[in-house]
Parts: structure tokens; sequence; C-alpha cells
């Protein structure tokens, strides 16, 4: 579900979950465990990509829609949880987008340091307001801290997905890579910020520069219970599964 491969101190982890890598539960649970487990793991630094032409279009809302409240009851904690083990790590992080990133599949790249994104016809964004359900708290301040506050209020209302270049003018994107160049790209990007700066330097100031943001999402976690609720209400309302028919049919 998640390989690794290291590189010279870097942790290669690409995502193996299907065509697409949606995020399902198992999905969010094997993110969450590899994450944590790299904070006293010996890797100086991480990449994070995916196989396939995707690197992630986000929740699974087949899954999702089969599995109806129950499922989301189990389901959003796991999401959130991911998000949370990749933007709290304090080695450097690079997302090596390599296709698509939808929705999910986004905010876990904006949970990084530095996002690579293949050039080509993938596309960005969080469109979660057009499925029907809002972002756990986590999500709003991963993007919050990735783009500043006034590009992700208008990314998130406005729900919509971008190119590479327009991704890179709004601040999301870092660098557009030759899609033959991603992985070494994002490697050396990674091994660049270990030899450059002291693995503890690099650490206390990548928690500092994050902590507000953290913080908020420990103090308004209770949002998240209004969140469930819509969450579990789309699951059979009719919402989800009409807005998945009409991109399906695209």
């Amino acid at each position: 579900m998640i390989e690794r491969v290291d590189d010279d101190g870097v942790a290669v982890l690409t995502m193996a979950h299907g065509p697409v890598n949606a995020m399902d539960i198992e999905l969010c649970r094997a993110v969450a465990e590899t994450f944590r487990g790299l904070a006293s793991d010996p890797a100086r630094a991480v990449v994070l990509t995916a196989g396939g032409g995707s690197f992630s279009a986000g929740v699974d809302l087949k899954r999702f829609l089969d599995g109806g409240a129950p499922y989301a009851e189990e389901f959003l904690p796991a999401l959130a949880d991911s998000f949370r083990a990749v933007f709290d790590l304090t080695k450097p992080v690079v997302a090596a987008v390599n296709g698509h990133a939808i929705a999910g599949g986004c905010v876990l790249a904006a949970c990084a340091d530095v996002v690579l994104m293949a050039d080509g016809k993938g596309r960005i964004g969080v469109p979660e307001l057009k499925v029907g359900v809002p972002f756990p708290r986590i999500a709003l301040e991963a993007m919050r801290f990735a783009v500043g506050e006034t590009t992700a209020r208008r990314m998130i209302t406005g729900a919509g997905t971008y190119t590479a270049a327009d991704a890179h003018g709004l601040g999301l994107v870092d660098e557009i890579v030759d899609p033959g160049e991603l992985r070494d790209r994002a490697v050396a990007a990674a091994r660049a910020m270990a030899d450059d700066v002291p693995a503890d330097t690099f650490a206390v100031t990548k928690a500092a520069l994050r902590r507000e943001a953290s913080e908020r999402a420990d103090r308004y976690a209770d949002d998240d219970e209004a969140v469930l609720r819509l969450w579990s209400t789309r699951a059979t309302d009719g919402w989800v599964a009409e807005y998945l028919a009409r991109v399906t049919r695209r």
C-alpha cells in the first residue's frame, strides 16, 4: 500500500493503492502509521509520491457511499489523522505530485514542506464543497498554512481544481518538473534540506512555524463533530451520489 525505498538517507514513499490512490480507511491508516514511525526512523528526510498516473484522487467516494454513516464515522478520524501525521513530522517532507491531486490528495500534498508537481495534464485542488462535505479542521489549517489565508479561502470556497502552472501561481506548488525527472528532483530537494541544516535546528524551526496551525486544529477540534454529522448526512441524502455520477460521466 505504501512502498518504501531508501535513497542515501531519504525515505521515498510511494502510495500504491488502486489505480488512483483513492483515500479509504486503509490508506489513511497506512499514511498515519508510516509518518508517525518516521519520527524515530534513521531517515533524515522524506519524499511522498505515488504510483500510476495520479498522486491521489481524494476520498474513495464509492466506498463512502457503500458504507454509509457507519463508514463515515470510522473514516473521517482516520482521514484527519493521516493529514496530521504528515503535517506534524518535523523532518523535511517533499511531495512529488505525479498527477491528479484532488481533494484529500491536494491536502496531503499541502502538508509537506515542498510541493513539486509533474508538468502535464494533472490537476490539483480542493473541490470538497461541491462534493457536499466540509473539511476536517486539520485540512483547513494545512491549506491555510500552505497558501495563506486569502488564497486558501478562495480555493476552498471556489472548490475548483488547477493546472500545475496555475497552482504554482497560487503558491501551492513550489516547482513544476518534467515527469521523468520528478522523483530525482524531489529526492535532491529533500536531501538538500537535510544536508544544509542541522536536523535539530530544522525540527525546532518547522515545529515553530506550524505551531499556530496545530494549536488551532487542537483548539477547534470540536468542529469535527459538525463535520462528521454532515458527512454522515451526505452518505445517504443523494448529494454525493449525484456528484459522483456527474464527474464519472465526463
